[in-house]
């Protein structure tokens, strides 16, 4: 017998020792064959090493031990798979004159392969004894073979739970990653921008030449489209990291006053004195009235932007059947090969012109729908233009 030393092993020794079942099978094992030794034995291309073994014999082999694989019966099994059993070596026509009955003194001997699921071989469940057995040999073999079965199964759902809970770990470590990007994203880049903020509007007090004045306001400006910039920059991070763009839903009976102001915002940023806006919405709303201004902000500034400047870019809000619908159009048309990637993020056109942003706001205008349980749908095309389309569904109030 050898001590164990292989850290492979001693994972297949911990691996059986995880599984509660073991012992109730080997003193299965051992009442239906009598045996005062049963064990799992794992068994390789160079080695013979006891897994869980239940010992009234006093064969004096532990979870560890190991037998010189050449001198068991184990080895055959393995390079061939097959059991096993015989009660009574010394009568036994083949096994009568084998070496292993011989080298360890056993007289009755039950040996049946363990595979897991995928097929792989494991090793034996063995029960041995230095006195003959009294038992059938055909019932012996069926009934270890089921209970080989259970221990490959065990096996399988052991190693199914060491996955997961290593899947598990790497998704805390991804969440935990995650959720310092987004803290250090916002607090380094919005703190020098702040410093900023504050030093122009001091400035602004002393301020007193049109230059000065109309340095401060490019400051200003650019500070603002700073921090949108990080807005969609941090929405874009928790989107495709956390899960989804968090809202917060309440009940709101302002929505379609925070939409009109929002359309008279964009219209002023963008230069569009052309933006037609219809809207109805009757009753109050659950939702987050700042992220649904931030999905019309985004979409009415695209088409603003992209549209053709010689027609009109027209808003509808309404809500109907249950549903609040919103839908932004403009003349001009999306490129067949870009709808489909037109909710990705950065989903520009390679060679496009510059323009303001990072080419996230279609994206987030997307997240921020899923969010609240609804869609964003576009349809384009050269003769009607281009349509995006908001709906999500109302809850019910009552």
């Amino acid at each position: 017998m050898h001590t164990l030393t292989d850290p492979d092993l001693l994972n297949d020794i911990a691996e059986i020792s995880r599984i509660e079942a073991v012992p109730r099978i080997l003193e299965t094992v051992a009442h239906i064959t009598g045996s005062r030794f049963t064990a799992i034995a794992r068994v390789t291309e160079t080695t013979w090493t006891a897994c869980a073994t239940l010992d009234t014999l006093g064969f004096g082999l532990v979870p560890g031990g190991q037998l010189v694989l050449e001198t068991t019966i184990c080895d055959e099994i393995r390079q061939a798979p097959m059991s096993v059993v015989f009660a009574h070596a010394s009568a036994h026509p083949v096994y009568s004159k084998h070496h292993t009955p011989r080298i360890y003194g056993l007289e009755s001997y039950a040996s049946v392969p363990i595979h897991r699921p995928d097929g792989r071989f494991f090793g034996t469940l063995c029960a041995i004894d230095s006195l003959p057995g009294n038992f059938d040999e055909a019932h012996v073999r069926r009934s270890m073979e089921l209970l080989a079965d259970l221990v490959g199964s065990y096996l399988d759902k052991e190693d199914r739970l060491r996955e997961a809970e290593s899947a598990l770990l790497d998704a805390q470590r991804v969440a935990d990653l995650r959720d310092q990007f987004i803290a250090v994203l916002g607090h380094d880049l919005r703190s020098p921008l702040q410093a900023i903020s504050v030093a122009a509007d001091a400035l602004d007090l002393e301020a007193t030449s049109a230059r000065q004045q109309q340095m401060l306001a490019h400051i200003v400006s650019g500070v603002t489209r700073m921090d949108g910039l990080i807005n969609d920059v941090l929405d874009f991070a928790r989107g495709r990291l956390g899960g989804g763009i968090p809202i917060s839903l309440r009940e709101t009976h302002t929505l379609q006053a925070d939409l009109e102001r929002v359309a008279g915002e964009v219209a002023i940023a963008t230069g569009r004195n052309d933006i037609s806006v219809h809207m109805q919405i009757d009753g109050s709303v659950v939702c987050d009235p700042g992220r649904l201004s931030q999905l019309l902000a985004n979409l009415l500034t695209n088409a603003a932007q992209h549209g053709e400047r010689s027609a009109a870019v027209s808003l509808k809000v309404h809500t109907a059947s249950n549903r609040l619908t919103l839908g932004v159009h403009n003349a001009g048309c999306i490129p067949p090969d870009r709808l489909g990637a037109i909710f990705s993020p950065f989903s520009r056109e390679q060679g496009e012109l510059p323009r303001p942003g990072l080419g996230l706001g279609i994206y987030i205008a997307s997240e921020i729908a899923r969010s609240h349980g609804g869609t964003l749908s576009v349809e384009s095309t050269e003769s009607a233009g281009t349509l995006f389309t908001f709906q999500m569904p109302l809850a019910d109030l009552q």
